[in-house]
């Protein structure tokens, strides 16, 4: 039909240019008036000839009829209507008009593209999408970064306002870009294709508009249905919130598998200052007077303080380097001292023995007493009930004893000697430590079988009975 038309149309145009030379030819010799001349216009749609018209304002008004119609049936009072081709005309003066001015209209009305003016938001020299107009494409920009800072922040950065020192526990944007050339560029394209500012919004974003959905089937596992999307087992999760790698899923169950990558991020550099704490450090010192394993705090410490400027920096809300501007210390932290000895005590026992209480007197004496053989010596009514080591050596029984002894310790003195103390109300020493000589083991009590407050004292010679009182 249109191949039709279009012969039809350039038959049109050779006769109405034979007729123009013609005439003129005829004319020329007797001289025609000038007044019999009119002028008609070749009309070209993108550089093709389509037809002839006797007037380009009959095409203007067709055009501009075109566009009317649709912006009043259009819901949309923002879009800008107008033509995608081309048209041009060729202006011809001849002696008779030959037009096609119906064949030129129906050409027109079938093949005309109405379009709307867009502004296209590029990211790089990627086409992001198509705004109605600029302003709603830079709202697009704006509402997006509005999404990671403060409008009130953006408009302080426009007019260069708070540039004060920061205080403590203040922080303040001192720039926001994007990661990638944003540009608008004028184009035309189809209503159908313009977008509203969210989606916009959800564009930059995500990346896409749509979500992707997979439906379980049989045999699926998270891992397969990661696999088979080119998602890692992480992302599959972080696309579906309360999925984990225990999850049971279902034939049937729905999956986002749209891997979000926004076309561009925002990136907000911020600065923060803030007060932190020094703590202090511990200082080990050693001793040679203090014995080894014990220790002394001979300084307590403390905690100092600190203000510290930092430059943040986050892409699309997550930060993404930190680096310190100025740092102030505002009051110096204190180490705490601990002295630890490093003076070895001997295991070997001297062979002379130190009186095992702090005074008192023997109140039972080794031998036979109550029809029974009495191992050791008692000692009663000391100054102090402090019960103290009679030689160096090792603790090799520490805790309470069921046969009558109640609380007690032995000491093998490593050259043949061992000491037993019993009765004790507590032990201050446990089995494997070395003790030295005259050092507090224990208290004096009366545990065990005990008439009373005091210390039973046994001394072994390998492996005999010796009796402790020969020993002082």
């Amino acid at each position: 039909m249109r191949e039709s038309k279009f012969r039809n149309m350039k038959k049109v145009f050779r006769s109405t240019v034979l007729a123009g030379v013609i005439g003129f030819s005829i004319s020329a010799p007797v001289f025609a008036d000038e007044t019999d001349l009119s002028e008609i216009y070749h009309v070209y749609v993108d550089g093709t000839h389509i037809g002839v018209v006797d007037s380009k304002q009959q095409i203007t008004n067709f055009v501009e009829r075109k566009i009317d119609s649709l912006e009043e049936e259009s819901q949309h009072s923002d879009y800008t209507y107008t033509i995608d081709e081309n048209i041009t005309y060729v202006p011809e003066t001849v002696f008779t008009a030959q037009t096609s001015e119906e064949q030129v209209i129906d050409y027109l009305e079938e093949e005309l593209t109405v379009q709307v003016e867009a502004s296209a938001l590029t990211v790089g020299d990627k086409v992001v999408g198509y705004f109605s107009n600029e302003e709603k494409a830079e709202s697009v920009i704006k509402k997006y970064k509005e999404k990671f800072v403060s409008n009130e922040a953006l408009e302080q950065l426009e007019n260069n306002e708070d540039t004060d020192a920061l205080s403590v526990g203040e922080s303040r944007i001192t720039d926001v870009s994007l990661s990638a050339d944003v540009s608008m560029i004028e184009e035309k394209v189809a209503a159908s294709q313009l977008l509203t500012v969210e989606e916009g919004l959800t564009l930059l974003e995500k990346g896409t508009l749509e979500n992707k959905k997979y439906t379980v089937a049989e045999g699926d596992v998270l891992g397969s249905i990661a696999s088979k999307h080119d998602l890692t087992l992480d992302q599959l999760m972080e696309l579906n919130p309360g999925l984990t790698e225990d999850s049971l899923i279902q034939i049937g169950d729905e999956l986002n598998v749209t891997v979000l990558k926004p076309f561009v991020e925002v990136v907000v550099t911020e600065e923060q200052k803030v007060e932190e704490t020094i703590e202090y450090a511990t200082e080990i010192k050693e001793s040679e007077t203090m014995y080894k394993g014990d220790k002394e705090v001979k300084q307590e410490g403390s905690d100092g303080s600190k203000e510290v400027q930092y430059e943040i920096q986050k892409v699309n809300g997550k930060t993404v380097a930190k680096e310190t501007v100025t740092e102030n210390v505002t009051e110096e932290a204190v180490n705490k001292v601990i002295v630890k000895g490093t003076k070895v005590i001997p295991s070997r026992g001297t062979g002379n023995f130190h009186w095992p209480a702090v005074g008192g007197y023997i109140s039972s004496h080794m031998g036979e007493r109550w029809g029974s053989y009495h191992k050791g010596i008692d000692i009663a009514r000391p100054s102090g009930r402090s019960i103290l080591a009679a030689d160096n050596g090792t603790v090799v029984e520490a805790g309470y004893n069921s046969g009558g002894y109640g609380n007690k310790i032995v000491i093998d003195h490593n050259n043949g000697y061992r000491t037993v103390y019993a009765h004790m109300s507590s032990i201050s020493v446990s089995v494997g430590q070395t003790v030295e000589k005259g050092s507090t083991i224990g208290v004096m009590g009366s545990t065990g079988n005990s008439t009373g407050v005091h210390l039973h004292f046994e001394v072994h010679k390998n492996g005999s009975l010796v009796n402790p009182a020969s020993l002082f």
